[in-house]
């Protein structure tokens, strides 16, 4: 009985990292299934870690799509949501990062 008490509290406290992790990698996924020229798993995982340091998990859900979707990117841009151009803003800063730090 010790030992399920025991596994059943360790499952429930690892659970966040778990649920954490999950869906990490968002944006280096999404990169690895673009048709672009180029495109390798350093050059994603650099990208990758450009938006872990500007975006946040939600942000990067929002940007993975525009990998399939590039006209998507224009309508996120040109939108008069208030969400929206904060994300935007957030989203050049991503895209400069990942310039500078990725060299690409």
């Amino acid at each position: 009985m010790k030992k399920i008490v025991l596994l059943a509290t360790l499952v429930v406290i690892s659970f966040p990292f778990f649920a954490a992790t999950a869906d990490a990698n968002t944006i280096k996924r999404a990169c690895m299934k673009s048709d672009r020229a180029g495109v390798n798993s350093a050059l994603c995982g650099c990208i990758q870690k450009a938006a872990d340091a500007t975006l946040t998990r939600r942000d990067q859900q929002l940007a993975s799509k525009f990998f399939a979707d590039p006209h998507m990117s224009q309508e996120v841009r040109q939108s008069d949501r208030e969400s929206h151009e904060i994300f935007w803003q957030k989203y050049k800063n991503f895209g400069q990062t990942a310039q500078a730090y990725c060299g690409y």
